[in-house]
């Protein structure tokens, strides 16, 4: 190899490093958290036009007024909001007591910082209430089939296993709501015959459940259908809380005690 080529490969070389370092510190100096910037955010903040309370930021954390939405970790970086979902909102002004940014419209929400201590006290909630889809629901009947009776029985109980629904609020902001889940239980007696006694939750559903819709919704209802020669019908009801969004699956319990599922609708 001639000394010229040498010269060259090592240019090359050196350039190739060079560049390859400055990827490396604009990457660390974007993703890096401005502390400046947070501290400018703790307080309470205000609609600039309403004056109505918009969220507080404490901390790590923003907190809304009302009692249902989780707290939201947060960071400042760069230009952006970035929630702990990972969720960007593009800052367009910060000062000590404005704060402009962009929702998830592109609508830009201008909000200032309250300087009336009185506003505080929207923010009582800082653990944030989870509620419950429903309330403990116990029913059973009696049906007749070929000359045969059969007690069927549903309990709907509800848990500590939390479904959380993520939407927007008033600000196009993102938040997390928790729920609790249910399970249902159904037994089927003929006569003194135990033919079919187990519970449901909502993972046994999966296959008729988008995985998506799934995470967010919960297992709403139980209900009894009918009975014909196939067996006794029930629908298990599906949905996103406080949404219009349910699937609708059959659960028959056969003669023999045998469970099948389909989808009717959602």
């Amino acid at each position: 190899m001639t000394v010229k080529k040498s010269i060259i490969i090592i240019g090359l070389l050196a350039l190739l490093t060079g560049c390859s370092q400055q990827q490396k510190g604009n990457a660390g100096v974007s993703n890096e958290e401005s502390r400046e910037a947070k501290a400018m955010m703790q307080g309470v903040w205000l609609d600039a036009e309403t004056e109505e309370v918009s969220f507080r930021v404490k901390g790590d954390s923003i907190y809304y007024a009302d009692s249902t939405s989780m707290p939201a970790f947060f960071k400042i970086i760069a230009d952006s909001l970035v929630l702990g979902s990972g969720t960007r909102y593009a800052i367009e002004k910060q000062t000590e007591h404005l704060f402009w940014f962009k929702n998830q419209n592109g609508d830009l929400v201008k909000l200032q910082k309250s300087d009336d201590d009185s506003d505080a006290s929207a923010f009582i909630h800082d653990t944030p209430k989870i509620m419950t889809y429903t309330h403990q629901v116990k029913s059973d009947s009696v049906v007749l089939y070929n000359g045969n009776r059969y007690h069927w029985y549903i309990a709907i109980n509800p848990t500590k296993f939390k479904v959380v629904k993520r939407s927007y609020n008033d600000d196009g902001v993102e938040v997390e709501n928790v729920y609790y889940d249910n399970i249902m239980h159904i037994s089927v007696y003929d006569g003194a015959t135990k033919l079919f006694s187990s519970d449901f939750r909502k993972q046994q559903y999966a296959k008729f459940v988008p995985a998506n819709f799934l995470e967010e919704a919960v297992l709403a209802n139980m209900e009894y259908n009918k009975i014909d020669a196939a067996g006794l019908h029930f629908n298990a009801t599906l949905c996103i809380p406080d949404g219009a969004s349910c699937y609708l699956v059959e659960c028959l319990i056969s003669y023999k005690g045998q469970l099948s599922m389909k989808l009717m609708e959602y």
